[in-house]
């Protein structure tokens, strides 16, 4: 063997009970798995590692990672590394970099700064979904990844950022661009349903891509069109739509916020599970967080967004329609709030592009407000158009109610949802899977250790159609995470967000150290993971 693990605690990511056993690497995959007390001689390699109990897992698999571009500028990459995390899923919410032209590019670059940055630091020589892929391999990364094609951005290249239904030749062009891209190796499609323009497709046009999706073997991953005020009906939208569609549907951040849906969360669950009785194939990812993390100009009305980012800031300039706005925003609720009117003490600025903005960040608007003796959308105004929308947000708008009932159901992934961007990003980029691990687990048992993992590794490795990932299996990929149940822990907090984890020694992909004694190695091990024919 190239490697031996010794006297490790596996926790297969199948769900059953764990067991004790030595692991044997060779050549990027498990070789031997000698159980202990098993007949035979044990495993011994060119290399031992004395695990002395410490669980073994498969890598983490997160659901919903916004690393389109940090794969890329920071090889470290220890934000999700040190979690144990060997594989990410990007290209979510329905915005990213390909496929793309040159005008797109442009518009989609300046639409999602808030999210990975401007790019100005990166070098843009791809434009179909091929060509990222490609990019990502001969660069070699810090984790492995998968691509889901962006619904909102294949619109935006079709039809442009008007809010109306697109033309047969215009569906037919994004059935296209979606083919196109599931065959160069996507794993599905995202939207944004709450982001333009893709929340200005309507069902028709969602349900035929969808379809193309499902002959290539792919799924659909939402953010649907509410998280507040209507949340149970998007979701029963999005269910009712890939049934038609017959496409497999995973749910974004799949959470019930807001006032009105406050211990609600078991209507959400009877809604999937009276679907899922019926044959529907559904799943769904959550962070184990209450606050949710956006950007600012996302909390604008749909109609204020038409025309894109430039559209956007001319009628933040005029008076008029900016008092428009306001009065959506605060007294209507608008739809880029999920219905919900406005709660500017609860909206945080985690993030800016322009530094000379900072005394703003780890403020509400309503504090800054405060502290300026003016009213909260005059702050917030100001503020998008002197960031030229680049900021971003913590939503204190959660339950935790909700959030420990959702995470517990059969069908339930792990995602981080993590933003790496701005001077306070929300924890859950550095500390999704400890948090998991240390808090849910260990400290209030609302998942067994075996129950947890299997959320993080096994199912969606199934959900992605991944033959060799997420369960210690011999002949699988030696993608592996070393961790102490009883020390695991995030380190990071809203005060300090980019600590790193405790209780993660070592992580390895294709049988490499990527993480060892607790330290990010030099290894760029990954690549990306693309679809199944």
């Amino acid at each position: 063997m190239d490697l031996v693990i010794r006297d490790a605690r596996v926790i297969d990511g199948t769900g059953g009970a764990s067991y004790r056993a030595d692991i044997g690497v060779h050549e990027g995959r498990i070789a031997q798995i000698h159980r202990e007390g098993e007949a035979g001689p044990r495993p011994t390699g060119t290399r031992t590692v004395e695990a002395h109990g410490l669980a073994l897992a498969p890598g983490f698999i997160d659901m919903h990672a916004h690393s389109d571009l940090a794969l890329l500028r920071d090889p470290d990459h220890s934000a999700k590394a040190a979690q144990g995390v060997t594989l990410e899923v990007i290209g979510q919410d329905g915005l990213s970099y390909a496929p793309v032209d040159d005008r797109t590019l442009a518009q989609v670059r300046q639409a999602i700064t808030g999210w990975n940055g401007d790019g100005s630091d990166i070098d843009f020589d791809w434009r179909t979904v091929g060509e990222y892929l490609d990019r990502l391999d001969r660069q070699g990364t810090a984790v492995n990844a998968a691509y889901l094609i962006p619904q909102g951005t294949v619109r935006m290249y079709a039809v442009g950022w008007d809010d109306r239904p697109a033309t047969p030749a215009e569906v037919d062009r994004m059935k296209q661009l979606v083919a196109e891209g599931m065959e160069q190796g996507a794993v599905g499609m995202s939207s944004g349903l709450t982001y333009t323009p893709g929340m200005y497709a309507d069902d028709s046009e969602l349900t035929e891509l969808c379809k193309v999706v499902a002959q290539h073997n792919g799924y659909y991953c939402p953010h649907h069109r509410s998280y507040g005020a209507g949340a149970l009906q998007a979701y029963e939208e999005m269910v009712n739509l890939t049934r038609t569609a017959n496409c497999p549907l995973h749910l974004a951040h799949a959470t019930m916020n807001f006032g009105v849906n406050k211990g609600k969360a078991p209507d959400l669950l009877a809604l999937l599970d009276d679907a899922l009785a019926t044959g529907a194939d559904i799943t769904l990812d959550t962070y184990p967080y209450t606050p949710g993390c956006t950007t600012l100009v996302a909390m604008l009305p749909s109609w204020a967004s038409e025309g894109g980012p430039d559209a956007i800031l001319a009628r933040l300039q005029d008076d008029e329609v900016a008092e428009k706005i306001r009065h959506h925003m605060e007294v209507i609720g608008a739809d880029g709030c999920h219905g919900v009117p406005i709660e500017w003490d609860k909206i945080e600025i985690s993030g800016v592009s322009d530094p000379g903005l900072a005394s703003c960040v780890g403020k509400t608007v309503a504090q800054s407000a405060e502290q300026r003796g003016e009213e909260p959308w005059i702050t917030a105004r100001r503020l998008l158009i002197n960031d030229r929308l680049g900021s971003t947000i913590l939503q204190h708008v959660g339950h935790e109610e909700n959030v420990q009932a959702i995470m517990q159901h059969p069908v339930h992934t792990g995602g981080s949802d993590g933003i790496l961007q701005g001077f306070k990003p929300h924890p859950r980029a550095y500390g999704t899977f400890p948090q998991y691990l240390g808090r849910y687990v260990r400290d209030l048992g609302v998942l067994t250790l075996e129950e947890c993992v299997a959320h993080l590794t096994g199912r969606p490795a199934a959900r992605l159609r991944l033959p060799d990932r997420g369960i210690v299996r011999e002949g699988y990929r030696a993608d592996l995470v070393l961790f102490d149940p009883e020390t695991v822990a995030a380190g990071s907090t809203f005060d300090a967000p980019r600590t790193l984890p405790t209780g993660i020694p070592h992580v390895l992909i294709d049988g490499k150290f990527v993480m060892e004694d607790g330290r990010r190695t030099d290894v760029l091990a990954g690549r990306s993971v693309r679809r199944t024919p």
